[in-house]
């Protein structure tokens, strides 16, 4: 028998993750749709975009609209953003957002990358960042890049990672994101490590973060379950990846997840056909196909409902 929790909370990172890597910047009130879509999906925790510098991250430049939007409406939904730097809090406060996500990459290299500065630079400035975010009501969530591997770095030992999660704790960061964006992790890897840091670190709370680069996504979020984790981040239609990883693709599909964890009798408080839904219209606005199981096959009960007639 597996041991698989009888909930788990999802995180839709797909307006995020998802869309920064996209060509087609699709315009504020078509991601306004789909924010309120999702949120009469059952999503209550979702990821709005980033405040990254607009020439940057073109995609991401209207994440402060999105937020002031939303806030009027009071959905009753965590809406949170991705931060570089202090003055991403300054933005996520005059915005009106309550949740913000540091990052640091477990590769020295990634990090320098995606971020222009060492992991230990990084760090850092993240006392500066939770003072400031406190001072404004603004809660912070941390995120650690490749800790299950990096392509320059190869397999990051866990006394690394270890050091990097004290620090999150020294600031008063609590909340921490284990993210496989070089989609390197393999099951028995994933619940070693979920494993050890829910041991070591009773105090926090874990979301987990795959990649499907390989093909391993699914089996990496049954293993983490396995460990006992219970909060996963998904993009809807497999959106994602990183500009700065070779050959990495996008998230393990938001619908798909929801699909298993349906099927396997773990509940999420999501309606998959509607994530479906949305996720087939992001579909159309990019005017490309996308990494979905369930969007090519269906539900196997709708299999099972023909079978059935």
């Amino acid at each position: 028998m597996m041991n698989l929790p009888s909930q788990v909370n999802i995180c839709e990172v797909g307006l995020r993750d998802g869309l920064q890597n996209e060509k087609t910047i699709l315009s504020t009130q078509d991601k306004l749709d789909i924010l309120r879509s999702l949120i009469d999906a059952g999503f209550r925790v979702i990821e709005v975009g980033s405040f990254m510098h607009p020439k940057k991250v073109p995609q991401m430049a209207d994440t402060d609209e999105l937020f002031k939007a939303l806030a009027a409406e009071n959905p009753g939904v965590e809406l949170r953003a991705l931060i570089p730097n202090l003055r991403g809090v300054q933005r996520a406060a005059d915005c009106g957002c309550k949740k913000v996500k540091l990052n640091v990459s477990a590769s020295r290299e990634h990090n320098l990358k995606n971020l222009n500065m060492t992991p230990e630079q990084s760090v850092a400035g993240f006392a500066e960042c939770v003072s400031a975010a406190s001072e404004h009501g603004i809660t912070v969530s941390g995120s650690i890049s490749m800790p299950f591997g990096s392509p320059w770095d190869g397999r990051i030992p866990q006394s690394e990672i270890d050091a990097i999660i004290d620090a999150y704790l020294n600031v008063g960061i609590t909340e921490i994101s284990l993210s496989d964006t070089s989609g390197m992790g393999v099951p028995n890897q994933v619940y070693d490590m979920c494993c050890h840091v829910r041991e070591k670190y009773p105090q926090c709370s874990w979301w987990l973060h795959f990649h499907n680069t390989r093909g391993v996504a699914m089996a990496n979020i049954m293993a983490a379950m396995e460990a006992g984790m219970t909060q996963f981040d998904g993009s809807f239609g497999g959106l994602g990846g990183c500009p700065f990883v070779p050959g990495a693709a996008g998230n393990i599909s938001t619908e798909d997840v929801v699909h298993m964890c349906m099927e396997s009798g773990v509940e999420t408080g999501i309606d998959v056909r509607k994530a479906m839904a949305v996720a087939r219209r992001v579909q159309q606005l990019l005017g490309h196909t996308t990494d979905s199981y369930l969007l090519r096959a269906g539900c196997s009960s709708d299999l099972l409902e023909t079978i059935g007639k």
